[in-house]
């Protein structure tokens, strides 16, 4: 794998959007971007192509917060709480299942392809064949409908480990849960109670949650992201925050903050090389942290608020979508 090189980091293309890009797949050896917007459209976009070349895949209506990839076939999930699966070398949508009693947040593919996990605001996860559309497991009872404070919570996201072996979602609360795929048990449970706000004094509502995860690639940590404590909760005045844990032993290992914002997506580098957190609040945050030393190795802005991101698979370019924006971000030696 070639060198990245963070600190490096430099914005190589902008696409200009007008709606707001929730989530982003791309198509492996190509310039082709799956995303979901908020005009409820899945998309299929090349910004290899000038003009950055766009083919509608999907109608759900509904925000399209979710997207998928398992080799030619693509899976979205919207604010309708359906799932769309459609194969993309025929062009046609396969099947329509409805996957949540509310809203999809996020819907992830395993390493090897052969199933999605999502999950929805009705605080289930559910595993799916990615070939068929057959549910594998419906995980319940990790998370509760309620918050302490008696207000409705929201299961906002899931990653599958390397192996594929684990799951792991998170919800408003900062309550993680770590799941075990083939037997569709609960294994662990780790508390991040700095990353949810609450205010019962002048606002009376909440904000902040768990907004992003990943496992480190030896499977064994277990990256949580979002905000921390927020002085004001009608903006998002708190630190973008990160917090690192031995999942197994639910163990806070360390943590990191950033510029004012949200993290919404976290990538490890393959090789562990570096941690990266993306997201936003007046603009685009974008930190990379060394994992062996816990120490930052760069911070910086990128062109928008991003909603999700994914790495190219040599590892030196990303791709991120967020507000009215897709930018192909290099990080080359």
């Amino acid at each position: 794998m070639p060198d990245s090189a963070p600190r490096n980091l430099r914005v190589a293309r902008e696409t200009a959007r007008r709606d707001i890009l929730f989530a982003v797949a791309r198509v492996p050896g190509t310039s082709r971007l799956i995303v979901g917007s908020s005009e409820g459209k899945v998309l299929d976009i090349d910004v290899g192509q000038a003009n950055g070349q766009v083919q509608e895949l999907a109608d759900h209506g509904r925000y399209v917060t979710s997207v998928a990839l398992s080799g030619q076939t693509v899976v979205s999930g919207s604010y309708d709480g359906k799932m769309i699966w459609w194969n993309l070398a025929e062009k046609k949508a396969i099947r329509t299942v409805d996957a949540h009693a509310r809203q999809v947040r996020m819907i992830a593919t395993s390493p090897d392809g052969s199933k999605f996990a999502s999950v929805g605001d009705d605080m289930i996860c559910r595993i799916w064949n990615a070939a068929d559309g057959a549910r594998i497991h419906e995980l319940r009872g990790g998370h509760a409908e309620r918050t302490p404070t008696h207000f409705s919570s929201m299961l906002y996201c899931c990653v599958f480990s390397p192996d594929g072996r684990k799951l792991a979602t998170g919800d408003r609360v900062g309550h993680v849960v770590v799941w075990d795929v083939a037997a569709g048990r609960q294994l662990a449970a780790i508390e991040a109670p700095t990353l949810y706000t609450w205010d019962g004094r002048q606002r009376i509502r909440s904000i902040g949650g768990v907004r992003a995860l990943a496992f480190s690639p030896d499977n064994n940590n277990l990256a949580v992201g979002g905000v921390g404590q927020i002085d004001n909760v009608d903006g998002l005045s708190g630190p973008s925050r990160v917090e690192v844990y031995d999942w197994n032993k639910k163990e806070k290992l360390y943590d990191f903050t950033g510029a004012q914002g949200l993290i919404n997506r976290l990538v490890y580098h393959p090789q562990n090389a570096w941690l990266c957190a993306i997201g936003g609040g007046g603009s685009g945050i974008i930190m990379f942290h060394d994992p062996a030393k816990r120490a930052m190795i760069h911070q910086g802005a990128v062109p928008m608020f991003v909603h999700d991101a994914v790495l190219h698979e040599e590892g030196t370019s990303m791709y991120a979508v967020g507000h009215q924006k897709i930018a192909v971000l290099e990080l080359k030696a």
